[in-house]
Parts: C-alpha cells; sequence; structure tokens
C-alpha cells in the first residue's frame, strides 16, 4: 500500500470520529434547549436541529466519497500492478517471437553459449566472351587465345549457377574479453574427374574457406587458423577477417592486378586501439613453374597422391610462405604495407637447390565522398610473387641447369566504387600484371621464360605449322559493372548485375614479333540473399 493510500485512509478515520463527536454534542444541546425553552424558542431551536441534521448528511456523503476514493486508489494501485506484470510478459513474448522472425537475425542458438549464423545466395550467371576459353565463371586471363587458334574467332556462352554459396559462423562468448569463432564457406565451382556440363549438370561443392579464430578484446590479440582468405589479400577493416575488398563483379577470378589466394594459414595479429593493425602469417606454399628441361624430368612437380587430385601437378615445397602485414586507420582512410618471403625447391644433378623468392606491397581504400564514393589501390612487386596475382602468371622458370629461378613481377589495380543509393552499387576497375624476362641461352638455345629467341611466326594465323612459342609478357584489364538491389527488405535481398570486361595479353618479344590478343567479356548475375 502507498504512502499516499495511507494517509488517505488516516484522514477518513480522522473525519469519521470528528462527525460523530459533533453529532453528540449537537444531539445533547438540543434536548437541553427542547426541556427550558418557550414554545417560539422550540421552533426556533428546531430549525437549528435541522440545519445540523443537513450537515451531518453532508459530512457522512463526505465521508462515503472519502472512502469510496479510497477504494478506487486501492484497486486502482492493484490494476496497475497487474496492468505492469501483463505488460512486461507481453515484452518478453514480443522479444522472443522478433529474435526467431526478425529477418535481420538469421541466427540459432545452440545451448546457452554458441550462436550460429547462415548466410550465402542464389546465383543464376551467365557469361559472354568473344574469345573461346571453355571456362565458366573464372575467366583465365593470362590462357586468352592467339590468331593461330580456331577459338580467337568463336565467341562463348555459358549459364552457370555454380558460384551459388553457402555459408555458416559460430560464435561464442566464453568472457566478457574472449571470443571464440569458426567460419564455414563452400560453392559448387569444384571439379570431379567425371564432372561435365551434359544432360545433367554433374559438379561438386568445394572448400571456399573454413577456418577457427579466437580474439582477445581486452589485450588486442587475434588468431585465426585454417584456410581463408591470404594475409596478402586488401582488407576494408583492420586485419579482420570477412571484410576482404574484393572486387565487386561475378567474375570469380576477380580482377587483373588484384593479389589474393585463399588456402591454409596459420595468422596472428595484435592490434592497439582497433587504430593499428601488426599480422603475421604463415601460408601453404605452392610454386606455379614454367619452363623444363629434359635433363632433369619431374625434379621440381609430381602428380597427386593420397588425397590429392591425381591429374594435377604439385610443386615439391619445403617451407609455408611467410607474410607480415601492417594496417593503420587513424581516422580517414585505410592503409596498408606488407612483405612476402618464400622458398623453392628443385633438384638437379643429384642436389637439393633452394631459391628465395620476395614481394612487398601496398594498398589503400580511400573514402573520397564517405558512404558514397571509395577509391581502391593496391600494387605489390617482387620475384616469385605470380601465383598471388589473378592472372597466375608464373612464379618460377627452369633454368639450363634443372634448378629453379624466380621471375620478377610487379601487379597494380586501381578502382573506383559509388553507392549513389542504398539500392545501386556502381564499380569500375583498372589493372596489370607483369613480368620481366627471365632467359637463359645456352649452345644458342633457349631457356627460361620471355626469350628473344622464342618462335612467333606461328602466332598470327590460324592452325599455322609454324610455332608460336613465345610467353605471356603482361596482361591488363579494365573492368566496369553495377548492381542493382531491386527488392530488399524482410524476405532479404534480390538483386541483378551486369559487368563488362575488356582483357588484353602481350607476350614478349621473339622470333617473328610480339603477338598480343584480348577479350571482350560480358557478365549478367542475379543473386538472391535470404538471409
Amino acid at each position: 500500500m502507498t504512502t499516499a493510500c495511507v494517509a488517505l485512509m488516516g484522514a477518513t478515520t480522522a473525519a469519521r470520529a470528528e462527525d460523530a463527536a459533533s453529532t453528540t454534542k449537537h444531539k445533547k444541546a438540543a434536548s437541553a434547549a427542547a426541556t427550558a425553552a418557550t414554545p417560539t424558542q422550540i421552533v426556533a431551536t428546531q430549525a437549528q436541529i435541522d440545519a445540523l441534521n443537513k450537515q451531518i448528511q453532508a459530512l457522512q456523503s463526505q465521508l462515503q466519497a472519502l472512502a469510496s476514493q479510497q477504494d478506487t486508489n486501492a484497486k486502482a494501485v492493484v490494476e496497475s500492478r497487474a496492468a505492469a506484470e501483463k505488460a512486461a510478459t507481453a515484452a518478453t513474448q514480443i522479444a522472443q517471437q522478433q529474435k526467431v522472425t526478425d529477418p535481420n537475425d538469421n541466427s540459432l542458438r545452440l545451448g546457452k553459449g554458441v550462436k550460429l549464423t547462415f548466410g550465402g545466395f542464389i546465383e543464376a550467371a551467365s557469361v559472354y566472351r568473344s574469345r573461346n576459353m571453355t571456362a565458366d565463371v573464372a575467366t583465365p586471363y593470362a590462357a586468352i587465345p592467339l590468331k593461330n587458334s580456331s577459338n580467337y574467332d568463336r565467341g562463348e556462352f555459358r549459364g552457370s549457377a555454380r558460384q551459388s554459396r553457402v555459408t555458416m559462423l559460430a560464435e561464442s562468448d566464453v568472457g566478457p574479453d574472449t571470443h571464440l569463432g569458426a567460419y564455414f564457406e563452400s560453392d559448387f565451382l569444384g571439379v570431379g574427374t567425371s564432372s561435365n556440363s551434359g544432360q545433367s549438370n554433374s559438379y561438386v561443392p568445394r572448400l571456399r574457406q573454413g577456418y577457427l579464430t579466437a580474439d582477445w578484446k581486452d589485450t588486442g590479440w587475434h588468431l585465426l587458423a585454417g584456410q581463408s582468405f591470404s594475409l596478402v589479400t586488401t582488407n576494408k577493416s583492420g586485419i579482420d577477417p570477412r571484410t576482404e575488398a574484393l572486387p565487386m563483379g561475378p567474375d570469380a577470378q576477380y580482377a587483373a592486378g588484384f593479389d589474393w589466394t585463399r588456402n591454409w594459414g596459420l595468422r596472428v595479429v595484435k592490434d592497439w586501439n582497433r587504430h593499428y593493425w601488426l599480422g603475421v602469417a604463415l601460408e601453404s606454399p605452392q610454386a606455379s613453374i614454367s619452363g623444363s628441361t629434359a635433363l632433369v624430368p619431374n625434379s621440381n612437380t609430381n602428380p597427386g597422391g593420397s588425397l590429392l587430385n591425381s591429374t594435377a601437378n604439385y610443386s615439391t615445397d619445403i617451407a609455408p610462405d611467410l607474410i607480415v602485414k601492417a594496417v593503420a586507420e587513424p581516422g580517414w582512410g585505410h592503409y596498408e604495407v606488407f612483405g612476402l618471403a618464400r622458398e623453392f625447391q628443385s633438384r638437379a644433378a643429384g642436389q637439393n637447390y633452394t631459391e628465395t623468392g620476395f614481394g612487398f606491397g601496398a594498398a589503400a581504400i580511400l573514402p573520397v565522398v564517405p558512404k558514397y564514393v571509395d577509391i581502391q589501390l593496391s600494387t605489390m612487386a617482387g620475384q616469385g610473387i605470380g601465383r598471388y596475382g589473378s592472372s597466375s602468371l608464373p612464379d618460377v622458370t627452369v633454368n639450363p641447369y634443372g634448378r629453379l629461378s624466380p621471375i620478377t613481377e610487379v601487379t597494380a589495380m586501381a578502382g573506383v566504387i559509388g553507392h549513389p543509393t542504398s539500392d545501386w552499387d556502381l564499380y569500375a576497375y583498372y589493372g596489370l600484371e607483369q613480368d620481366d624476362s627471365k632467359a637463359f641461352t645456352v649452345a644458342g638455345k633457349a631457356y627460361g621464360y620471355g626469350s628473344g629467341l622464342a618462335v612467333n611466326t606461328g602466332c598470327y594465323t590460324e592452325n599455322s605449322p609454324l610455332a608460336c612459342a613465345g610467353n605471356t609478357r603482361s596482361v591488363r584489364e579494365a573492368t566496369a559493372g553495377f548492381w542493382w538491389k531491386f527488392y530488399h527488405g524482410n524476405m532479404g535481398t534480390m538483386q541483378f548485375g551486369m559487368q563488362g570486361e575488356y582483357i588484353r595479353r602481350d607476350l614478349f618479344q621473339g622470333v617473328g614479333g610480339s603477338p598480343s590478343t584480348d577479350d571482350t567479356v560480358l557478365y549478367t548475375a542475379f543473386r538472391y540473399y535470404p538471409f
């Protein structure tokens, strides 16, 4: 019972007692007056008595009103409490219902500690190339056919849903500052030995990413282990996983000049107040080798063995790639610098030989018009870094003695990304990947990569009997496209995109000139993000 109610009851009781005493007093006075008074006085006294009785009735009415008000107030208190309890129960029920039906919450709770979040999209894509490369939605930039191939004058159309993707993120807070996570991502761009595009599409799922993370917020330490994008890949936010600044188009090979891999890695990162980061990673090695010599067959590659693809060749590696990366976000923009070290092993004349590759790179994302226009820049230069470029130019070549020699390369990409409205994303990129020559001549015979003695005379005529032996010197690509989110609401996001690419491939100068080729590519894609 509230203080107001107690006071009201006290006032009511006091009023009743006062009225009772007053009534008794008036009655006694009236009786005494009636005994001693004259008839005229009796009449006057009777009028006073009637007036007093009216006052008594008025006081009694006030007492009844006060009692009624007291009951009403007490009832109101009880009803208010009941209404509050009912509202709290309703709020809890609504919160629980929203937790299940909120379209922005696609998570599932396991027990009390693990949260599962699902994601991904369904894609219906098409690609048309002016040169036939017999390729799905990933364009092999360094394999554009030259004029000596019948594929040069033949276009190619393909439709594909294989880039459709499914993701799952598991998270758990084991303390106020310790966060554990596991991420899985898969698409259907895997190829089995019986895969084909005949009557029934028979391609297989593949692992894109699968890794665990541990984050200690109070100390700024972070751990990642498993298969993920390389530490070389440009990030949008710090060195956080799943924030990679990938080119926006539907081409699964991204864009020429963009540096990346997806492979096994072990990564340790330290951040300082989410403004500066330093990361170190060990990543799975694999060398892209160009050239060979019959003097040392099978010394640099071997076909896959247990649980590897027996139809593919694998380099023999002795140590993981080492990457160190520093990131700064001082308040405007995102800036990165990194270094890369690699080891390449070969065996010749009964001995093992190891060569070292290295690279240095930098990247930046500049919000020139915050929330509307960003500029993305990246570059890398070094020896033995071809594997990290989208064009997949070679890392090393084979010298006349069977030993591996790293090839010098530079990559660069610049992009402009615009968001004029919440429903539209516009983008354009220009990229370059270029190799230097690593050529050898022994007894008038050419070895290595990019030799000026390579015969290119047969590169210009379809089905020419002459040789076309030149190596790719550079790949350039200009890309532009858009995404239009024509539905975005409680049922997810449906969007449509188009992308145009112009790619130019140049060969090294050789006997007969320096051939080149190009390709024009058009992509379309519908995507539905249900989560």
